[in-house]
């Protein structure tokens, strides 16, 4: 199993690191998954506590990966030290999150990530010790139901309401911004309709995801909201809605669209994806996408048809080629992907599976 320096280049602000800065106590718990200490783990990138995976999937017992029945990685790790701490991950990761909030330190404002990986593989409930004891296999594909995946998901459903129950007995939750979303679309198990496609497509079901924000007198309850937002856009949104606007001589790769959250003003965004799985990649400009996916492109009007059924490539040829520019554009100002030494040191082990 190859070891990895990869990551984020220290010198770049992480959305850790900016609140560190701005006088927050920052904690991770859970899935990291961004390179591993000393070089590149939590603590290295702003956080001044951590406990959770330094790998991007563990089995929720084990608490590591498994290959061929064996164990690998760093299993539960507490600080830059791998530890023992036996229980179900989601369980483990709702209690931490819980103490960090009843433990807060009075008069500085917390950053706290929790980062569940459920309903993540392998296919394990709060009470499948037996599939844990007996896996082979972390990518589990001779397991898993419906049933189970409700287990879990109603595992971090009932962690997610210790969370929100703590910060009612802190008296915190009015000056609290709680965020709840995913990482990326569904797989196996989920239901992402209307969209189609799964995890590791950019089709819209591999891609679009849920997002919930909690901020009360200031985020109107029950309110919706259509606006196109991407994870890069949390840290200058974020910053933002605790009063700190950015700086003329300050770049972040997201946008800040506090005011849309807080007044509903809609931001336009273009956004850009790629993947290496099918030669994918994809553009987003207000409600058109461009696509392409295993050599074919295709041109998408998502407020018309967002099941990505109606190519429109042909008939709207210039908009699709200045949505193609527009990525080659962008492309050219990312570094290669994949990275040579990522996919010479991974191409036959694990990782390169996530």
């Amino acid at each position: 199993m190859a070891t990895l320096d990869y990551g984020v280049p220290l010198d770049r602000p992480t959305i850790a690191s900016v609140f560190r800065d701005l006088g927050y106590h920052t904690k991770l718990v859970g899935k990291w998954h961004l390179g591993a200490p000393p070089q590149h783990g939590p603590l290295q990138h702003g956080y001044h506590e951590f406990l959770g995976l330094l790998e991007g999937a563990g089995d929720y017992f084990r608490h590591r990966i498994v290959v061929d029945g064996k164990d690998f990685g760093s299993g539960l790790v507490q600080g830059d030290d791998p530890i023992e701490r036996a229980g179900y991950l989601t369980d483990l990761f709702g209690d931490e999150a819980v103490r960090a909030i009843e433990t807060a330190r009075n008069g500085q404002p917390l950053f706290l990530s929790l980062h569940f990986n459920a309903p993540h593989w392998p296919w394990e409930g709060p009470e499948d010790r037996t599939i844990s004891d007996g896996l082979e296999d972390i990518f589990h594909r001779d397991g898993g139901n419906l049933v189970t995946y409700k287990k879990m998901v109603e595992a971090m459903d009932a962690n997610v309401a210790k969370v929100l129950a703590a910060l009612d007995r802190m008296g915190m939750r009015d000056n609290t911004i709680v965020v709840f979303t995913s990482d990326n679309g569904g797989e196996r198990f989920s239901d992402t309709w209307p969209f189609v496609g799964v995890k590791g497509e950019l089709l819209e079901g591999g891609i679009r995801v849920p997002i919930l924000m909690q901020w009360p007198g200031k985020i109107a309850p029950g309110s919706r909201s259509e606006q196109v937002m991407t994870s890069m856009d949390f840290l200058p949104t974020l910053r933002a809605m605790a009063g700190k606007r950015i700086g003329v001589s300050e770049h972040f790769d997201g946008a800040d669209l506090s005011k849309q959250l807080i007044q509903g003003e809609t931001v336009r965004r273009t956004v850009f994806w790629r993947f290496k799985a099918n030669e994918q990649a994809a553009v987003r400009s207000g409600d058109w996408k461009y696509l392409k996916l295993a050599g074919r492109e295709y041109l998408f009007d998502l407020s018309q048809d967002e099941r990505e059924r109606a190519n429109l490539l042909h008939r709207f040829p210039e908009r699709a080629s200045d949505l193609r520019r527009a990525f080659d554009t962008w492309n050219s100002e990312m570094m290669p992907y994949p990275l040579a030494s990522y996919s010479e040191d991974v191409s036959t082990g694990y990782v390169d599976r996530y």
